[in-house]
């Protein structure tokens, strides 16, 4: 897939959790709400994307990765719906680490649960998102690798060391760098400083302008390199959707008028009310990316690092 689609307006999107109030982690999901997302997402500028499963209960991803690969092979959409990003459950339990995913449905690394999941998606996983510092995690990259999955770390506390042991089997990038994390961190021994460190890892960062402010996206790309820079929308169901509060993968959620979605309780965010145009359009205001290096982060690095 590396050398297709180069001509193209849109964007592609790495990390897709759902839009307009569908959600790709639900287990009621069904291929009519599936096949409306789909439609809003491609067309509304983004040209190639991984519908993203969450931490969940198992059923969640035998349910939904066999319903979402049958669509996607039936629809011929293999092109510009080329697999799924399982964001877990193999992450970190611990309270800011975990996020907004439930921590009960975390699990242990497990090379058996890993290639049920590859089973039930047709082969199509793209992306697994795994916690470097479990137990374990480092037969889970290998057994990913041989899959054909490109490992990504995140939501989790890693360190420079355990993110240079995962590049060495086969890690590629880092999960939303600078996000999944607790508010208080050590001044320099924590994984946003590690992470922009580590030369071998691609930064995939949220660019809503709420996960990491302007001025500081700035420079963690100039950090990163653009060569090394992802740019995703992480965009939650309740992208597209209208301010006030809502229910989302369980918790109590308010999106404000200024597009900012966080948990009113923990303070949290809860994913981005951003789809992929609106963050690029957002990175663009920023004004310090060339339109060839805008296409670079928003559209071949993320292709490249799944073909």
């Amino acid at each position: 897939m590396k050398n297709q689609r180069r001509n193209s307006c849109g964007w592609v999107d790495l990390q897709v959790n759902g839009v307009k109030g569908i959600n790709f982690s639900d287990i009621g999901l069904t291929p009519d709400e599936f096949s409306s997302a789909c439609e809003v997402i491609l067309k509304g500028g983004t040209d190639v994307f991984l519908p993203t499963i969450i931490t969940s209960p198992v059923k969640v991803y035998e349910h939904n990765l066999k319903m979402m690969v049958k669509f996607i092979d039936e629809e011929k959409l293999r092109d510009r719906i080329p697999g799924f990003h399982l964001e877990g459950p193999f992450i970190s339990p611990e309270p800011g680490y975990v996020g907004a995913h439930n921590p009960a449905y975390t699990q242990k690394p497990s090379p058996e649960l890993l290639r049920k999941f590859h089973e039930w998606s047709g082969g199509k996983i793209k992306i697994l998102t795994i916690a470097a510092e479990l137990e374990g995690a480092d037969k889970l990259v290998k057994a990913a690798v041989k899959l054909g999955i490109t490992v990504s770390i995140g939501h989790s506390n890693f360190n420079s060391e355990h993110l240079k042991e995962m590049a060495s089997l086969g890690a590629k990038a880092i999960t939303h760098l600078a996000n999944g994390l607790p508010l208080n961190l050590a001044k320099f021994a924590n994984p946003i400083w590690a992470g922009l460190c580590e030369e071998k890892l691609i930064g995939m960062f949220v660019g809503d302008g709420h996960h990491i402010p302007g001025d500081i996206l700035k420079k963690m790309i100039m950090a990163k390199g653009i060569g090394k820079t992802i740019i995703v929308s992480d965009a939650s169901p309740l992208a597209g959707c209208k301010p006030g509060t809502y229910d989302v993968f369980g918790t109590n959620a308010v999106l404000d008028k200024s597009g900012r979605l966080y948990n009113p309780v923990k303070l949290n965010l809860m994913g981005s009310s951003y789809t992929m145009p609106k963050c690029m359009d957002y990175l663009k205001k920023l004004d310090f990316l060339s339109k060839k290096e805008l296409h670079k982060v928003g559209y071949q690095n993320p292709l490249d690092l799944i073909s």
